[in-house]
């Protein structure tokens, strides 16, 4: 089985989608966490606005590598969000991605084009939203918790120009899956998220 959450940034789909991969113990992928590697390599260079070197960090990223934690950062969040925009990067990402969702049993995948893109036939699709204030709050009490200097309207308004790249770019944009099943999740806490999210996932499974 396969599922695929999309979603804005700070919508919940990774929290969601680690613990839906953990109730049918399934791997899970955070697609974003490519992103964030490949930006992370191109501003260790110097060289986040040069295409070419973007795409040549995609090409060989290895999952093996990927530390979470220091990826969560703001910076290299609005960092993946430039170089996710860039049609080579998304085309060098594609197989790997692919590779990972055909695993014997299947696996759970969370980004902004998995429904769409990644694996459009995946038995059950998630699309995950919030409102933008409440996604910034969230991100916000994160990244405060780790100890970065940052205001909650330095969050918002980073989260709304994260949305416009994410939705207007060319390659791959942000849409929600004809086919998947929209969860709002700005007043639900996580518990209620998941236990809507799982709902979801069991009436697909069922053919409901």
């Amino acid at each position: 089985m396969i599922i695929a959450i999309d979603g804005p940034a700070a919508s919940g789909k990774g929290t969601l989608a680690r613990r839906l991969a953990a109730h049918y113990a399934l791997p899970h992928l955070d697609t974003g966490l490519l992103y964030r590697a490949v930006a992370a390599r191109c501003l260790a260079l110097g060289r986040l606005d040069d295409a070419p070197a973007s795409e040549e960090a995609a090409r060989h990223l290895d999952l093996s590598t990927l530390d979470p934690e220091a990826l969560r950062t703001a910076a290299l969040g609005e960092a993946a969000s430039v170089v996710a925009a860039r049609q080579g990067v998304r085309a060098a990402l594609l197989d790997l991605q692919h590779r990972f969702a055909a695993q014997p049993g299947g696996a759970v995948l969370d980004g902004r084009d998995i429904g769409t893109v990644i694996c459009p036939r995946a038995e059950a699709k998630l699309f995950v939203t919030a409102t933008p204030e409440v996604r910034a709050e969230r991100r916000y009490r994160e990244l405060a918790s780790r100890g970065e200097p940052i205001t909650y309207d330095a969050v918002l308004a980073d989260i709304r120009k994260r949305d416009e790249r994410d939705s207007a770019r060319a390659t791959a944009p942000l849409v929600m899956a004809e086919d998947a099943a929209l969860l709002d999740t700005s007043q639900l806490d996580i518990p209620a998220a998941f236990a809507a999210a799982l709902a979801i996932v069991e009436a697909r499974r069922h053919g409901r």
